[in-house]
């Protein structure tokens, strides 16, 4: 999953590190895919990556895009959809929006969560999804948020 801008070029952040491991081929498959506007999610080849696609969403800008908790949600949900048409049994997300786009980690990592419990239940290929998150900081929280949403272990 890549946290594309909205143009699918190669950037900073996960992006630019997506782009720079898959190589030119990536770009020039992007190119005519672009611009996607906050929400949206689009597929592509794999390219020099491991994985056979990538997934790119353009998570909102915090205080600019609006509503942005819809948005970010919209991201996840049909990034997901997209993975189960596409036949793919794994999904890794980054944090998205945290990092340049400003959005509160923990907020960002409620919505995460919750939308991908909730599409859970309707896939049937999709097997595994992980959150790929750059810090211990990213990781503890996204544990704190899901412990808070599932509730106690019985």
């Amino acid at each position: 999953m890549n946290a594309a801008n909205a143009e699918l070029r190669p950037g900073g952040g996960v992006a630019g590190a997506i782009h720079g491991a898959a190589g030119p081929g990536l770009d020039a498959e992007c190119r005519p895919l672009a611009p996607i506007r906050p929400g949206e999610a689009v597929i592509t080849a794999g390219h020099n990556l491991p994985n056979a696609r990538v997934i790119h969403c353009l998570g909102p800008v915090y205080g600019h895009d609006h509503p942005e908790a819809e948005l970010l949600a919209a991201c996840y949900r049909n990034a997901l959809q997209l993975a189960e048409r596409s036949g793919c049994a794994s999904v890794g997300f980054p944090a998205i929006s945290t990092g340049a786009f400003g959005y509160p980690l923990e907020d960002a990592a409620r919505v995460a969560l919750k939308t991908v419990l909730d599409e859970a239940p309707s896939l049937a290929t999709v097997r595994l999804v992980r959150f790929v998150l750059f810090s211990e900081r990213d990781l503890t929280t996204h544990e704190s948020v899901l412990a808070r949403i599932t509730g106690p272990e019985t």
